[in-house]
């Protein structure tokens, strides 16, 4: 009897205005802190509270037009209210138009049950506006050829992928335009947030995050960078093999994050062999970077923006030519002749053979203990041509340094592998 009271006086709807409230504190709360802006804590909250309340006027009376007539007057009143009042910083206010009409859409949102999607887009919506400076400051460093490649990328993610025929062709039925292309635009992506965010931080964070950064866009090439600065300066010795070692860490970190997403029934097999990789990596990788925490003068690796239509294209041919090579040697040589390709190609590209064997496996032509152990082959054949760099091009002393390292990651990866 009580419940059907509350329900009549309408006390069933508070949580959707309790929620639109927060949304719109929550946003209110970053504009409260531009002195500019012509609206604050108070106004995006009642904003937000004003779309949930014509929502529910709109749905109990059947007449959609009162949450048209809401937004377009939220606008009009904003709009006036810069129009009325010019700052003396000349701002039109744009942004604090757009994120008041947010905040009422946010607000219609949850009336009409979408509140967890309402939230998160607050929370995106706040971030955004709380990192301007940052924003601003990142734009500003692109180049040209950055802006270009981002935009490549794009319209291969969102053009080119969708029209791309997902149906099995060519021997084995392993080649998959789509889902090719698909893996291309993974590991573009991987490597793209890891380019953006290396030139955005800088040297800031130190050796750390450089190391992290320079193995998400590619490892390879931090190797030889590092290699070339370790030996060309001896106060950089300490420096560089901490950004090699550490490169080579978050490799397994890219594995893992690839195998979860293309063939997620791999992870019970892979797991001990990552899990043993990282530990074994990440304990070498901190004492060499104590060893290296004096050193304040870094170099950012200038490496290619993944993003790049010849890249994406190279990789993705790679990719193909791994695929049907691995099918066709896995059946005539079987096992060894998997593990034949996966220790050549592994050599300058460790994920070709990695997306390789996880389609395989997904198409049921290899079994896990095979995928698990190509990718360890090709992890370990990777991790030799980059030590082999480093002995080549850097000099005895940052060798002795990264042999150290990087035998202590291959120790962990074999004991995985061995005893999984």
């Amino acid at each position: 009897m009580e419940s059907v009271l509350l329900q009549n006086n309408g006390i069933e709807a508070l949580p959707q205005f309790l929620t639109s409230l927060a949304i719109g504190l929550l946003i209110g709360l970053e504009r409260e802190r531009t002195p500019s802006a012509k609206a604050g804590l108070r106004t995006f909250a009642l904003v937000a509270v004003l779309g949930t309340l014509l929502a529910m006027l709109s749905t109990k009376l059947g007449s959609p037009w009162l949450v048209i007539a809401g937004l377009l007057a939220v606008a009009g009143m904003i709009v006036a209210a810069y129009i009325n009042t010019p700052t003396e910083e000349n701002d039109p206010g744009t942004t604090t138009v757009v994120a008041l009409l947010l905040s009422y859409g946010l607000g219609v949102l949850i009336w009409f049950g979408l509140s967890t999607l309402a939230v998160m887009l607050a929370i995106g919506i706040t971030t955004l506006l709380y990192f301007k400076p940052e924003l601003r400051g990142f734009t500003q460093r692109l180049t040209r050829r950055d802006l270009v490649a981002v935009l490549q990328f794009s319209v291969l993610t969102f053009i080119v992928l969708p029209i791309l025929p997902n149906q099995d062709y060519g021997p084995y039925n392993a080649f998959n335009p789509h889902q090719a292309w698909l893996m291309v635009v993974l590991i573009s992506g991987i490597s793209l947030a890891g380019y953006a965010a290396l030139h955005m931080v800088g040297t800031r964070y130190g050796a750390p995050l450089l190391g992290f950064l320079g193995g998400l866009v590619s490892s390879t090439a931090t190797t030889m960078i590092y290699a070339k600065h370790g030996k060309a300066n001896q106060a950089m010795t300490n420096i560089a093999a901490a950004v090699i070692v550490i490169a080579s860490v978050v490799v397994l970190l890219r594995l893992l994050v690839v195998s979860s997403v293309v063939a997620y029934g791999t992870l019970p097999g892979l797991a001990p062999l990552f899990a043993g990789g990282l530990i074994a990596g990440v304990v070498v990788s901190l004492y060499t970077w104590h060893k290296a925490s004096k050193v304040t003068e870094l170099y950012i690796p200038e490496t290619s923006n993944p993003a790049e239509l010849h890249s994406a294209i190279g990789f993705g041919l790679l990719y193909v030519a791994v695929l049907l090579g691995s099918a066709w040697m896995a059946d005539l040589a079987g096992s060894q002749g998997l593990y034949a390709v996966a220790l050549v190609s592994g050599l300058t590209d460790v994920d070709a053979i990695t997306l390789s064997s996880l389609r395989l496996f997904n198409l049921g032509q290899l079994s896990e203990q095979q995928t698990v152990t190509a990718i360890a082959i090709a992890f370990l054949s990777n991790t030799a041509f980059k030590f082999g760099m480093v002995v080549f091009i850097g000099d005895r002393t940052l060798a002795k340094q990264v042999a150290i390292g990087f035998a202590a990651i291959a120790c962990g990866v074999l004991f995985g592998l061995l005893f999984r």
